[in-house]
């Protein structure tokens, strides 16, 4: 690991507080920070871990006798565009009627944000959303839809059900 020193310069209003206009904040440099993480064909690497849904937990169903409607939204999702590393943001929707058990809710968020820096395109990640809460949560049936915010004039919705509607 290395430090750096970065000159950081603050907003006038912190001249009114007797402090320096520039100071020396560590930078903490985690690798090689001239290692390219993108390979000779162009595309992004992904990670080495397919068991981000060890994250996820579950809890029992207060009412298995019911059929009833989840709905959970992540507004800020995020993940890496495997072609151009940028920076990929969009909504998840999980609807999903439970069977015996429930997702815990911290447990999804921290899943989620395992894809930060994930190299993957939207239809890839919808579908290992829906593989790893269908081994999880086990549902009666869910449906995972990714909302992408627009690029280049182009916006994208991607939408996963279970089970298939044919």
């Amino acid at each position: 690991m290395k430090k750096l020193s970065v000159p950081v310069s603050f907003p006038s209003p912190w001249r009114l507080w007797n402090v320096s206009a520039i100071r020396s904040v560590p930078l903490v440099v985690v690798g090689d920070p001239c290692e390219n993480p993108v390979l000779p064909s162009g595309v992004i690497k992904l990670s080495d871990s397919n068991n981000f849904r060890d994250t996820l937990e579950v809890f029992e169903n207060p009412s298995p006798s019911r059929n009833f409607t989840i709905e959970h939204h992540c507004p800020e999702f995020t993940s890496v565009c495997p072609k151009t590393g940028q920076p990929d943001y969009g909504t998840i929707v999980f609807t999903y009627v439970p069977d015996q058990v429930c997702v815990e809710l911290k447990s999804l968020k921290m899943y989620l944000q395992r894809f930060r820096n994930e190299g993957i395109f939207y239809e890839a990640v919808t579908n290992r959303l829906m593989d790893d809460f269908i081994a999880v949560v086990k549902p009666r049936k869910v449906t995972v839809e990714s909302r992408w915010t627009p690029r280049g004039g182009l916006n994208s919705n991607i939408i996963v059900n279970y089970p298939d509607l044919g």
